[in-house]
């Protein structure tokens, strides 16, 4: 059967695929705490999520000194990497992967992780060798910037127009449009529902169950 919009299928990680969003919101408060600095809020803290992490603490940090920033992030890997192994994939997320890698989707993975933390991630969740490409915030332009949906596209022969980009950020969708492709939110992650209606995505899907539906029945 012809499938009806997509070839390639690119998933953000935290917050979309694995359950992470309050683990990272806890361990950038935990990092400024620990150089005495200002806390950020929840709020603050969950709106950084998906960026590249140098990009992420001068965000939600912008009033220190930029020396902290490298702190921060040092803190931060410290405190995510002794939690990360209690992450786990949200429920569904093995199964719509499984079946749309039987389809012969191309699948791939644009996160502002890096490359070590994800190879990390996926092989923890035993996905290492179901997406046929994955990107890295280390490895190139952080979101929103179009480059890793480009570089994805380009390694697997694809077209940008029969290409949509699934996220629970702005982040993410932002870097559809700015790359032309299409753009799906996901409601139970980082951002809040307003702000991903905001970047018009194509379709937004309250549960894993209602993406699995969305996608099983109109990619």
């Amino acid at each position: 059967m012809a499938r009806k919009q997509f070839d390639l299928i690119v998933f953000d990680w935290d917050g979309t695929l694995i359950d992470s969003t309050s683990t990272i919101v806890k361990c950038i408060q935990a990092s400024a705490k620990d150089l005495g600095l200002p806390i950020p809020t929840e709020l603050l803290a969950s709106h950084v999520i998906g960026l590249g992490l140098q990009e992420a603490m001068q965000l939600v940090m912008p009033d220190v000194e930029p020396k902290y920033h490298a702190r921060m992030a040092e803190r931060y890997r410290y405190h995510y990497l002794s939690r990360d192994h209690e992450l786990a994939l949200f429920p569904g997320v093995y199964e719509m992967l499984q079946e749309l890698s039987q389809q012969a989707y191309f699948l791939a993975v644009a996160t502002g992780k890096s490359r070590v933390g994800l190879n990390r991630s996926l092989n923890a969740v035993k996905l290492l060798s179901l997406f046929d490409a994955t990107r890295c915030a280390d490895e190139t332009f952080s979101k929103p910037h179009p480059a890793m949906l480009q570089e994805l596209t380009r390694e697997l022969g694809q077209d940008m127009r029969r290409t949509v980009m699934i996220g629970d950020t702005s982040h993410d969708l932002l870097m559809a449009s700015n790359a032309g492709a299409a753009g799906i939110a996901v409601e139970y992650g980082a951002h809040p529902v307003a702000q991903l209606q905001a970047c018009n995505p194509l379709y937004s899907a309250a549960t894993v169950a209602d993406l699995h539906q969305w996608l099983s029945e109109h990619a």
